[in-house]
C-alpha cells in the first residue's frame, strides 16, 4: 500500500505524547489498563516505564520514537486492517511501525488476551 508523501511526513511529525492519552482513554475504556498498555508498548518498541515517561516528557514525534526503538522482531506477525489499511501492505517503513502501534492497541481495546497480542512465532 503507497501513502501518500505529505501522510507519511504528518505520520512521522506528530508526537506520541498527543497520541498516548489518545491510547490509554480507548483502551481504559474497555476495562484495560495502563500496565496492560505498557506491557504493549514495551513488547513492541523495547521502552521500559521509565523511558517511555522520558519520551513523552520531552513530546519526541514518531520519526524519533520509532528510530531509537528496538522494534520486536516478531513484529512482522502483525497484520490484518487498521485505519482503513492492510499492515503488510503498508510500504513506508515508519507508517508501517506506527500501524504496528495502532493494532496492538486496538487488539487491547477488543479484549483480546494479552499472550495473543504479543505474538510470538
Amino acid at each position: 500500500m503507497a501513502t501518500t508523501k505529505s501522510h507519511e511526513a504528518r505520520i512521522a511529525a506528530m508526537t506520541f505524547a498527543s497520541v498516548y492519552p489518545l491510547y490509554l482513554a480507548k483502551i481504559e475504556k474497555k476495562g484495560r489498563t495502563k500496565d496492560e498498555l505498557h506491557q504493549v508498548i514495551e513488547w513492541l518498541t523495547g521502552y521500559n516505564l521509565v523511558t517511555l515517561q522520558k519520551l513523552i516528557e520531552k513530546r519526541v514525534n514518531f520519526a524519533d520514537f520509532f528510530d531509537k526503538a528496538k522494534l520486536n522482531p516478531n513484529a512482522k506477525l502483525i497484520t490484518g486492517m487498521i485505519c482503513g489499511y492492510r499492515i503488510e501492505e503498508i510500504q513506508d517503513p515508519l507508517t508501517r511501525k506506527v500501524r504496528y502501534l495502532d493494532k496492538l492497541v486496538d487488539e487491547l481495546a477488543k479484549g483480546r488476551a494479552i499472550e495473543k497480542i504479543l505474538r510470538k512465532e
